[in-house]
């Protein structure tokens, strides 16, 4: 009986070593966890689409996840807790209009550029505060909103005429 539970231990052994190392590599990332729905959103950043915005200082490009849908502009940022440099999320909202936004479960502090149809700057919301209900508004019509790092619009120089290019804005 020694010899079958000496065997058994020896088989075990590697499996239950390889079991507790995945465990492990998974709680190193707890503390970066977020919900089901913030996983999902993530897996977005597979097809990101550059952006360019030309300044005065030059042009400034960016990698964007693009928001088409409803669903995808309800979702946005929340619950992402990070956003490389030089990474952001553009909103089409596919017609011109006045734009309310806000930060519920938004973890991130953002700059939101506000964009006309034609592609140029139309208004710079910086430094939005996170997990805030607070509306922040285009302060009139604009046809998309480029979300990025917070201070990353005063760092680069982007002002209310700036060009943007993307696919998105027709000329």
């Amino acid at each position: 009986m020694n010899s079958f539970y000496a065997r058994l231990r020896s088989q075990l052994s590697p499996l239950l070593c390889g079991l507790l190392l995945l465990l492990a590599g998974f709680c190193a990332n707890l503390p970066q966890t977020v919900p089901a729905m913030a996983q999902a959103n993530e897996s977005a950043v597979d097809g990101l689409e550059v952006l360019t915005i030309q300044t005065a200082s030059g042009n400034q490009t960016f990698s964007v996840e693009v928001m088409r849908t409803d669903e995808q502009r309800e979702r946005g940022l929340m619950y992402r807790r990070f956003m490389p440099a030089n990474r952001g999320m553009l909103f089409d909202f596919k017609t011109e209009q006045p734009i309310m936004m806000w930060m519920k479960n938004t973890y991130l502090p953002l700059d939101m550029v506000f964009i006309s149809r034609d592609g140029h700057v139309a208004s710079i919301a910086e430094n939005t505060e996170p997990l805030s209900e607070r509306i922040i508004s285009s302060a009139g019509p604009v046809f998309a909103v480029l979300e990025i790092n917070a201070g990353e619009a005063a760092r680069l120089k982007i002002k209310k005429g700036d060009l943007v290019r993307h696919p998105l804005f027709k000329r």
